[in-house]
């Protein structure tokens, strides 16, 4: 607005805070942005507006929760405000009350809907994004009490059916309750079902009840009531929650009466519940016989989150002839499968790397999750999610999902390049404009060699948001280089040979200026690891660094920067055996401790094992990964609490130990564990494939034993390339022409 040139707002905005005993609000921003290196973008507005969504929330929830601890809370409240648990936060003068310490759910969903209803760890459902939940406890006619969020052991899993479900299954004084969620297509309209199986040792009952909260805290009801039929809930005046069985006794309450939980020895029952606050809670009872097994479902149709043309697929159709593996570790195993459909369930057309708090688009996690979907043989939901990479990109080649992170264009051009690779599809297009704008907005954004540490980098920015404050970080710059590497071997396939050459030039100049500018770093560092900038001393935000090892494999695998790096990391920033983000994350990473196994799988270290079994040891029941996770309660403390791209590196993790690329040549079986393969007890083979390559798709096929076989079948898109057996624990096999099984030989 031209008003806000000439109007001395700064001077009112200081005046009316400083007449208010605030501190000033400029002066405080501008102390804070010495901090960081000067950038275009302080913080990416998108993180900002998420922020703000969260803490509102959390604000919300520190005027309620701890006035009120008499109510049945979510699982992460009854533990995090327990004074005796190891989850527990003090309050203190803090303003908001976060979810730091349990952030774990699971999702349930279809193939290809938008729905995604999440279970949290003692099995209380969140059906809507953000909405309220459904929970079920059993009440003994003697005063005795199963409500799941109470307690601190419960048996829960996932079962990878047709349904993909979460189980959780509970028990207590003789009450017992199973409770199993999925999301099933009813007349072609996906429904949240929960299936509910109740029973106590004498007569009780068994409540559905409707909580005003989340795993993230309140989320607020102000009006339920039972529908006429007496089988089921409309809250907010709509159908919402159906029952397969007419209700014996249903209870209401709101905020001023409190919890449902305090009237379950009312006489009298209520049909509705209204609460100005938005606290509303009911419970719908039905009656338990002694010894008598109470079977209920509760249906809650899912139409206003799934758009009306939408097409889904059954999980048979949707896994058909994907990359299957058959090992003889059950948790290896399960953590696979587990992860393939987490791949599936979060990539309905755009890809998400959560169900709920990460529900949205970056191009960081896109590029790694439509990877792993290419490994997996997922051929065309990559390529459909690439589809959707275009409509995103800037006039000016920027492909933006957030501001200030310069990493974007090189993951896109990469991952454009690499689905034409393992495909073996030419490119689209509709993707050629997009991926030659994109490629010189790489080479446009480069700072001006004048001499400064960071000329010719890409500028500073806030990057992967855990490396610390805005700074040239080489994780950019890597990307930069990668995606122009990428930009050229599209236009050479395709013959637009000026722009092939222009650049790979420009390629191979950028590589040699980050090189000069990782030289000055260990000189000044006194050692070969690489550091998250050219400002920076070592430290957990060097992580970003071990991108130029995997997925890029910029550097060769025994490159001493690599190794140093990885050897300061675990040396420096491992707690209990994962890798520990310091910065923002505060908690134990499973995806980047996965991409330093990447970094030691390729340098032939069997470090990669220890890494691979640690974040195996840290997976939830239900076999997720929150994005961060603390070192005492174990629990999400970051994040999602599904996170998409830690599953999608357990995939590529497990590919790449069967089989993978150097260069122009595939190596086979690099991190099996040695006891599999030894095991002279094994009764079938182990089993890998069909896996796309660049080189063509491969099956393995491992027989165990005192000389293990290495056999293996393929569809070569040319040429066979060069093929190396190299296991841990025995002798490197360079492979005869022709060949396609080995005998390995012991040391």
């Amino acid at each position: 607005m031209p008003w806000m040139k000439w109007l001395p707002w700064r001077f009112f905005v200081r005046r009316f805070a400083t007449a208010h005993g605030f501190l000033d609000p400029l002066t405080l921003m501008a102390r804070l942005q010495r901090f960081a290196e000067p950038s275009e973008v302080s913080e990416p507005i998108e993180l900002l507006r998420a922020g703000a969504v969260f803490h509102a929330r959390a604000l919300i929830n520190s005027k309620v929760i701890q006035h009120n601890l008499d109510w049945v809370w979510p699982y992460w409240i009854q533990r995090q405000f327990d004074p005796r648990d190891n989850s527990f936060i003090p309050r203190a003068f803090s303003i908001t009350h976060c979810n730091l310490s349990h952030r774990n759910w699971t999702a349930v969903g279809l193939p290809d809907c938008e729905a995604l209803p999440v279970v949290d760890p003692r099995g209380l459902v969140t059906p809507y994004y953000d909405g309220w939940s459904i929970d079920a406890w059993v009440i003994g006619d003697g005063g005795e009490e199963l409500t799941p969020a109470s307690l601190t052991y419960c048996e829960q899993h996932q079962e990878l059916d047709d349904h993909l479900s979460v189980v959780t299954e509970s028990a207590r004084h003789g009450l017992k309750l199973r409770n199993t969620v999925a999301v099933e297509a009813i007349d072609r309209a996906p429904h949240c079902n929960i299936k509910l199986t109740a029973s106590c040792r004498d007569s009780g009952w068994l409540l559905v009840v409707l909580r005003p909260c989340n795993p993230e805290g309140v989320s607020f009801v102000h009006k339920v009531r039972l529908n006429d039929q007496g089988r089921g809930w409309l809250i907010e005046d709509k159908q919402a929650v159906l029952f397969s069985q007419p209700i014996d006794k249903h209870l209401a309450s709101d905020y001023r009466g409190g919890d449902i939980y305090l009237h379950l020895k009312d006489e009298t029952g209520r049909m509705q519940g209204e609460c100005d606050v938005g606290m509303a809670s009911a419970a719908a009872m039905f009656r338990l016989e002694r010894h008598k097994p109470l079977k209920l479902e509760v249906s809650i149709p899912l139409d206003s989150e799934t758009p009306k043309d939408t097409e889904t697929k059954s999980w048979a159709e949707s896994l058909a002839g994907h990359c299957a593996l058959k090992i003889p570790d059950r948790d290896f195993q399960f953590l696979y499968d587990s992860a393939i459909r987490t791949l599936i369930l979060h990539s309905p057309k755009d890809v998400y790397p959560g169900p709920y708090t990460y529900k949205r688009f970056w191009f960081r996690d896109a590029a790694f999750m439509i990877q792993s979907l290419l490994y997996a043989g997922l051929i065309d939901r990559a390529e459909r999610a690439l589809d959707q990479f275009p409509h995103r990109q800037k006039r000016d080649g920027f492909f933006h999902s957030q501001d200030g992170e310069w990493d974007s264009n090189g993951e896109a051009l990469w991952i454009f390049n690499l689905f034409c690779q393992l495909a073996n599809k030419p490119l689209k297009q509709f993707w050629c404009e997009p991926i030659l704008k994109g490629a010189r907005w790489i080479i446009n954004k480069r700072l001006p060699q004048d001499g400064s540490l960071c000329a010719g980098l890409l500028p500073a920015g806030f990057s992967a948001e855990h490396l610390g404050p805005n700074d040239c970080y080489y994780w950019d710059d890597f990307w930069g280089v990668a995606g122009l590497h990428a930009a050229a071997a599209i236009c050479t396939r395709e013959g637009i040979d000026d722009n092939a050459h222009r650049f790979s030039t420009a390629a191979n100049d950028f590589q040699r200026t980050i090189d000069e500018s990782l030289s000055s770093a260990q000189e000044r560092l006194g050692r070969s690891a690489m550091p998250a900038s050219p400002n920076r001393r070592l430290d957990a935000g060097a992580i970003g660094s071990v991108v130029a090892g995997y997925p890029l494999q910029l550097y060769p695998p025994d490159d001493p920067r690599l190794i140093d790096l990885a050897d300061f990391l675990i040396d420096n920033c491992f707690v209990s055996g994962g890798f520990f983000q310091d910065m923002i994350h505060s908690g134990i990473n499973a995806y980047l401790t996965l991409h330093i196994a990447q970094v030691l799988l390729r340098a032939g270290d069997r470090r990669c094992l220890e890494l691979m079994r640690s974040v195996a040891k840290l997976a939830s029941p239900t076999g997720q990964w929150p994005e961060a996770i603390h070192p005492h309660s174990l629990g999400g403390c970051m994040g999602d609490g599904q996170h998409a791209w830690a599953a999608a590196e357990w995939v590529a993790m497990q590919r790449n130990c069967f089989v993978r690329e150097e260069q122009d040549a595939l190596i086979l079986v690099s991190g099996l564990p040695p006891e599999w393969l030894k095991d002279t007890s094994a009764k079938v083979p182990i089993r890998f494939g069909p896996a796309p390559t660049r080189f063509g798709v491969i099956s393995l096929e491992i027989t165990p034993g005192v000389r293990p076989k290495v056999s293996w079948t393929a569809d070569w898109y040319g040429k066979p390339p060069a093929i190396a057996v190299n296991p841990i624990g025995f002798p490197p096999t360079l492979v005869g022409e022709g060949l396609q099984s080995v005998e390995l030989k012991s040391q």
